[in-house]
């Protein structure tokens, strides 16, 4: 290995190491029903009050499957995961009317995820499509056990994102399209389906920095956070980020935020969380930086018991993990 081979894989270990966490969405939901067209007079579909048992499977049949989402990566959401199937049963030692193949699958999907925080307030969808019945994706996380499938792309704090995503778990019940689906909340034997989706944002949260280091200041009198002026446990601390996406109210792309006026401040549309060595640092509120352009103010504190030294500050918005900074407790 020459000088020039090293410097080079040098640089990229180095750039790599700066880069910010892996971003896994896993996504719980539940209330998970199928809908089988296997009733010919669209008429006649979502007509039936009581539950309607699905007529048995064939190839090329469609379905639609309709679930709640509960929980993602683990936190109280809400939203709705939905998505159109085809049966395209494909075998390279096909039986029956299985289609002959050079590989195995069931379906093609077409799913939407549309995520929106605990208390109603939307956050964004995530469009994805692929093929059920197969092998998660070479690369994929290892908690998936079937499906292979691609994040086109979304909306909202998921604005331009890709990825991959697979089916971790999914019980459901086939009910014929024939049942009307305003019940199914209530009819029993419902499913629930378990998905997670490895995310590449267009965007990440990051921490800006001053000819100082982190852009982390005081809450009390604004100055900076340094060696010569550490934070302590249990104080409030603002912070300069950028990459927080939508606010509400609804403000056009690259406009800046208006002047402040007090109660009209521009709050982060997605759920922001600041962790402390790991351990969670209350987020007072996220707001859109007054004159600036994707430059937002985030208020936290230090957790109660973080030790003297260099603190590490984790930042992530709509589950979407930023860089990690470090900076000083006495």
């Amino acid at each position: 290995m020459n000088w020039r081979t090293a410097f080079v894989l040098a640089a990229s270990a180095t750039a790599l190491l700066a880069q910010a966490p892996e971003t896994i969405l896993v996504i719980e939901t539940q209330n998970l029903v199928t809908y089988r067209e296997d009733v010919a007079d669209p008429q006649r579909w979502a007509t039936a009050a009581a539950p309607v048992a699905a007529a048995a499977v064939t190839n090329f049949t469609r379905h639609v499957l309709i679930s709640d989402i509960v929980t993602v990566n683990g936190q109280p959401a809400k939203g709705t995961l939905y998505s159109q199937h085809q049966n395209i049963i494909l075998r390279p030692e096909p039986t029956g009317n299985m289609g002959i193949a050079d590989i195995s699958r069931n379906n093609v999907s077409y799913i939407q995820v549309e995520i929106r925080q605990a208390d109603g307030t939307p956050v964004g969808t995530l469009v994805l499509g692929g093929a059920g019945g197969v092998s998660p994706a070479l690369g994929a996380p290892n908690i998936g056990t079937v499906g292979v499938f691609a994040v086109f792309g979304g909306t909202g704090a998921f604005f331009g994102a890709r990825g991959q995503a697979s089916t971790i778990s999914q019980t459901t019940r086939n009910a014929s399209m024939m049942e009307n689906p305003i019940n199914r909340r209530t009819h029993p034997g419902a499913g629930a389906w378990s998905l997670v989706i490895h995310l590449i944002p267009m965007t990440r949260p990051e921490v800006l920095t001053l000819p100082t280091g982190p852009a982390i200041f005081h809450g009390t009198d604004f100055s900076p956070v340094t060696a010569e002026k550490p934070a302590r446990a249990g104080e409030q601390l603002m912070m300069s980020v950028s990459g927080l996406g939508p606010v509400r109210p609804n403000l056009d792309p690259g406009k800046p935020f208006p002047a402040w006026q007090a109660g009209k401040e521009y709050v982060v549309n997605s759920p922001v969380e600041v962790t402390i060595n790991g351990k969670p640092g209350p987020v007072i509120s996220a707001l859109g930086w007054p004159g600036m352009n994707n430059v937002y103010r985030v208020d936290f504190v230090v957790p109660d018991g973080t030790p003297a030294g260099m603190a590490t500050l984790g930042l992530s918005v709509a589950w979407i993990n930023g860089p990690e900074v470090k900076f000083p407790v006495r």
